[in-house]
């Protein structure tokens, strides 16, 4: 008989779970791209070659790689017309596949939101997508370096109480996978663009993921990962 080319799921525990918000939980793509498709063509950019950079970090953070010559302090200014454009632009947003019924199952369990968007676009994002805002959350505001620096996610797990290596991070990113990683924690990649940045375990979107709790109180997670 021919072998069998069915993949057992994976099954990971943890603590406390830590979320990325844009292209994690919420499939805010078509935003994100014709703000930032505009913002390329303005200064001379490819458009093309902007979208490699933008996902999972600050837009200073964007602009600095893009622009590598152009001083901080304009980029910081341009990153706040940047965000209030966003903030004010919801068409599209959508929950990423499975979301839903993902952040229902965290409702009564240890997890926080790590994103790269400041307060204001994490509260728009979430409240177009009608996922529920966690409790415990860390935005742009909350940290000295962004994404693909760990403090976001350290914070995150400090704030739960919670040490970093029982953490696992939920990702889309480059970018985020590597501050996960950095963090000391075990990463599960979601979506098209995770696969190839090398997280722990990865997954096409929310719907290949069980949420259950452990008779310790741990969170174990059963990932279809094939």
């Amino acid at each position: 008989m021919p072998a069998s080319t069915t993949t057992a799921p994976a099954v990971l525990t943890a603590k406390a779970l830590l979320l990325d918000m844009d292209g994690t939980i919420v499939n805010s793509d078509a935003v994100v791209e014709r703000c930032w498709h505009d913002w390329a063509v303005a200064h001379g950019l490819d458009p093309k070659e902007a979208l490699k950079v933008v996902h999972g970090r600050q837009g200073y953070a964007t602009m600095a790689i893009l622009l590598p010559d152009r001083p901080m302090e304009e980029n910081l200014a341009e990153n706040a017309v940047m965000l209030a454009r966003e903030t004010a632009d919801t068409e599209g947003v959508v929950p990423i596949g499975g979301a839903p019924a993902f952040m229902a199952a965290l409702s009564t369990l240890p997890h926080a939101l790590v994103t790269s968007a400041d307060a204001a676009l994490a509260t728009a994002r979430m409240t177009a997508a009608a996922l529920p805002m966690p409790e415990v959350r860390v935005t742009a505001e909350s940290v000295q370096a962004s994404k693909p620096d760990p403090e976001g996610f350290l914070m995150g797990a400090a704030a739960l109480g919670v040490d970093p290596a029982d953490c696992i991070v939920f990702e889309d990113s480059a970018a985020g996978i590597a501050a996960g990683q950095a963090a000391g924690m075990r990463v599960i990649g979601v979506g098209p663009r995770a696969a190839a940045h090398g997280p722990t375990a990865h997954v096409p979107d929310l719907t290949a993921v069980a949420v259950t709790t452990s008779p310790d109180g741990s969170i174990t997670l059963t990932l279809e990962t094939a």
